[in-house]
């Protein structure tokens, strides 16, 4: 999701160089054609769309993720969309055994993804994420998830966007942070949030406003409050997630799930 000034980005419900933060621990990793049992991990899965775009990607993707593809405006916009859904599809066929263009998926009401279909088994939950050409899809077992991926983009109207999106509690804590971090912790409190609703599967039913966060870059991720379910502290996990060089210099990102933090590893495309 791109931040544009002080417009809201479209698209929450389908589907960004900073101090050292908290997060998960990780564990670095080359991916074999089938991925290790989950057993409780979550597995990470950068993308670089550009990378990976190809003119063989289309042919994986279902007739509506075709006619999705079609409608966008810019042919790069096009081809990352196609590169994105064919990666999504070959990881997730790793972990079920079956042809990545044989994958069913259903859509929440606010158009979050989940594989469907009889039979797709294994309570396989997953999210993934888009930014400036790179991708980011979490992949978790039995546990609801939802991942935000951000490109730093340093801009005078992220105050703007932040007194329009962020609960009063972000705010003030925003206004006590050091001119020189303001930035990074715009870009951490926007992913931890993003993150956390598309863990809901909301999409704009949940107001960005209507729970907050921790802002700070320099302290781990955590839900501090929402209007809209008062356990919700109890029951979510949010982490940053301390991304692969080079994506740590250009990019934030955040995992929100519910239960416990998880083990976090980082897998690679084998292509």
């Amino acid at each position: 999701m791109e931040i544009r000034g002080s417009e809201r980005p479209l698209g929450r419900g389908a589907s960004g160089e900073g101090p050292e933060r908290g997060g998960p621990h990780r564990q670095n990793e080359r991916s074999p054609r089938k991925p290790a049992g989950l057993n409780g991990a979550v597995d990470l899965w950068p993308i670089a769309l550009d990378e990976v775009a190809g003119q063989g990607e289309a042919a994986l993707l279902s007739a509506d993720e075709t006619a999705r593809a079609a409608r966008f405006r810019f042919d790069r916009d096009r081809q990352h969309f196609i590169a994105g859904r064919a990666a999504l599809r070959r990881i997730l066929a790793r972990y079920l055994d079956r042809d990545p263009a044989a994958l069913r998926f259903a859509y929440g009401s606010a158009g979050k993804p989940a594989l469907g279909g009889p039979p797709q088994g294994e309570d396989i939950q997953f999210n993934l994420s888009h930014s400036a050409g790179q991708a980011l899809l979490a992949v978790a077992r039995g546990r609801a998830l939802g991942v935000d991926l951000e490109a730093l983009r340093p801009s005078d109207d992220l105050p703007a966007v932040a007194k329009r999106f962020f609960a009063r509690g972000e705010l003030s804590a925003l206004a006590a942070i050091p001119q020189a971090l303001y930035a990074q912790a715009f870009f951490a409190c926007w992913t931890r949030k993003e993150a956390l609703l598309k863990a809901y599967g909301g999409g704009l039913s949940l107001p960005l406003d209507g729970f907050c966060v921790s802002v700070d870059p320099r302290a781990p991720a955590r839900l501090i409050s929402t209007d809209f379910d008062p356990g919700a502290a109890g029951r979510w996990s949010l982490m940053d997630l301390a991304l692969e060089t080079p994506l740590d210099q250009r990019f934030r990102a955040a995992l929100a799930i519910e239960g416990p933090p998880p083990l976090c590893r980082f897998r690679s495309l084998d292509r």
